[in-house]
């Protein structure tokens, strides 16, 4: 055999179901081992979609995603994506093709340094220059991408690397054991939560990667301490427990904002400082912090934990339950706390004004929705309200990138929710600008058989970009942020798919479900009131924490 038969061997040995990419003269034999594997090459519409679907399919699955692209602009394309999965802690595995060994040292058509390229968005990559390290390249790709924090990883295969005959076979995965927390830091752990008025908890995606959700909801109730989750943290705790204070993460003053200023000890479980700067809720390093994760904490000087528990997240919960003895009621400033975020999420249930409230589009769509479905934010203002406004009843039911945070990633990652769960309903959510960038994807859905919905929040323009402008200007002072759209619905029949627009708030229910329940993926236009931004910005502007 040669060495991209067995690379694909070693792809199939980590049980890969799914090669995202498109085909190229440099990857020509890979493709051609990949046409007697086990597994499915899905072609993309760009290299770009080809790594979100790798990204989300990751983040879902917990296992790697596999994306593949040839050389020069096509990994170029790959790397947003790349990097996305990479910040956002999703395992990924890139594959590039490359010019032969024989070419690299001369000024060669389309050559770049592509390890050197991805060095910076990946955890590891490595050119393989022989074809007997194969196995091991892979082995050491999956297990770096998987471990904790996942991310992403690159391996760069030579044209003639590729062809060369080789003897090998794929190395055995070890089975990498759990890590337990020190007695001393559970103890720790224990005494400052014992000692806490007024804790809270403040839970992120590490705690779903861990398949804590359990032991948060437990901990939470057993204990009585209120939790908030971060946008990449929707669903450890659902959102109807009467502890849920929701999501935090805005970067401006918020209902949970007051429950940061009322604290005196944050328990950070599973906690990604990218997600959400501890600068924005400790912004003078004052508030205690107990850390519990899987890793010791980043260093960051409004980030430093008074007792840092690493180890299994689930068991470090459960141990210091045994020590942790707190019979005191919930903060009764908390439990207020939460009245008022349900009261301003409900006053919006039978809002009839036209073009439609973000708030209301969100009310209705949760409405829709199954506890388990799933729905996929793109990046824009949409995703400020989605994560405000769309919570989750169980981890992963709501994926919003908040690590790279990168526009275009809704399509493509409905596509692979859709893989993932095929008898789950998927709504991809996005703006008008996002759905540009990868709405190509939606012939590879239909190709593919992926039904999904994606719901456009129609602005004509980019606008977070105008919020921000606002923000920072004054109203009226937005610039370089407005352009013109085609007719979505056009666009969607012409591509085999159904399309809808929405021309009253009465008719976004009956039109999702009708979507919903179509054999191909559908497109539903919908005009959206973007004053809200600007509403909500004097809102928080107001907000007073009087305890």
């Amino acid at each position: 055999m040669n060495t991209a038969e067995l690379l694909v061997q070693c792809l199939e040995n980590e049980g890969v179901q799914y090669i995202f990419g498109l085909p190229g003269e440099e990857n020509l034999h890979v493709l051609e081992a990949l046409k007697h594997s086990s597994i499915k090459f899905i072609t993309t519409r760009h290299e770009q979609g080809a790594a979100f679907m790798a990204d989300v399919y990751g983040r879902l699955t917990g296992k790697a995603g596999v994306c593949l692209s040839t050389l020069g602009p096509g990994a170029t394309n790959l790397m947003t994506g790349v990097a996305d999965a990479n910040l956002d802690g999703a395992p990924l595995v890139a594959i590039t093709g490359q010019v032969g060994t024989d070419r690299m040292h001369i000024e060669s058509h389309q050559y770049l340094d592509l390890v050197a390229m991805f060095a910076p968005v990946t955890k590891w990559n490595k050119q393989i220059v022989r074809p007997s390290i194969t196995p091991e390249v892979v082995r050491k790709a999956f297990k770096r991408s998987q471990s904790e924090k996942p991310g992403a990883v690159h391996i760069d295969l030579p044209e003639n690397i590729a062809a060369m005959p080789v003897e090998g076979k794929p190395l055995r995965k070890d089975n990498s054991e759990k890590t337990y927390a020190s007695f001393a830091s559970i103890r720790a752990a224990a005494a400052a939560i014992c000692q806490a008025v007024n804790p809270l908890i403040l839970v992120g995606n590490g705690a779903i990667r861990a398949h804590a959700s359990d032991a948060v909801t437990q901990f939470a109730t057993l204990l009585n301490i209120p939790v908030a989750n971060t946008f990449m943290g929707k669903g450890v705790i659902p959102y109807t427990h009467q502890l849920a204070l929701w999501s935090v993460g805005l970067q401006q003053r918020d209902f949970i904002t007051c429950g940061f200023d009322n604290t005196d000890l944050v328990i950070a479980i599973g906690y990604d400082l990218i997600e959400f700067s501890p600068k924005k809720w400790n912004r003078n390093g004052e508030i205690p912090i107990v850390h519990i994760g899987v890793n010791p904490a980043e260093i960051d000087s409004s980030y430093i934990p008074n007792a840092e528990v690493v180890g299994d997240i689930s068991d470090s919960l459960y141990e210091i339950l045994k020590l942790a003895d707190r019979q005191g009621k919930p903060d009764p400033f908390a439990i207020s706390l939460r009245s008022e975020i349900r009261a301003d999420y409900e006053q919006y249930a039978h809002d009839d004004g036209f073009p439609i409230k973000p708030q209301k589009l969100i009310y209705d769509l949760r409405q829709v929705m199954g506890p388990d479905d799933i729905v996929i934010s793109d990046v824009g203002a949409h995703k400020m309200w989605m994560a405000r406004h769309y919570h989750c009843h169980s981890p992963n039911t709501c994926i919003i990138s908040n690590g790279f945070a990168a526009m275009g990633i809704a399509i493509p990652g409905a596509l692979a929710a859709k893989l993932v769960h095929p008898k789950r309903k998927v709504v991809a959510v996005t703006g008008d600008g996002g759905f540009m960038m990868n709405s190509q994807e939606l012939e590879t859905a239909l190709r593919v058989g992926t039904p999904f919905v994606t719901i456009i929040f129609n602005d004509g323009g980019y606008g977070l970009i105008e919020w921000k402008q606002e923000n920072q200007f004054g109203k009226g002072n937005s610039s370089f942020v407005h352009f013109s759209n085609p007719d979505f619905v056009k666009f969607a029949e012409s591509m085999g798919l159904k399309g809808y627009r929405v021309e009253s708030a009465l008719d976004l229910i009956p039109t999702l479900k009708e979507a919903l329940a179509q054999d191909v993926p559908a497109v539903i236009d919908c005009p959206v009131d973007y004053r809200e931004n600007h509403r909500f910005s004097q809102k928080a502007g107001e907000l007073s924490c009087a305890v």
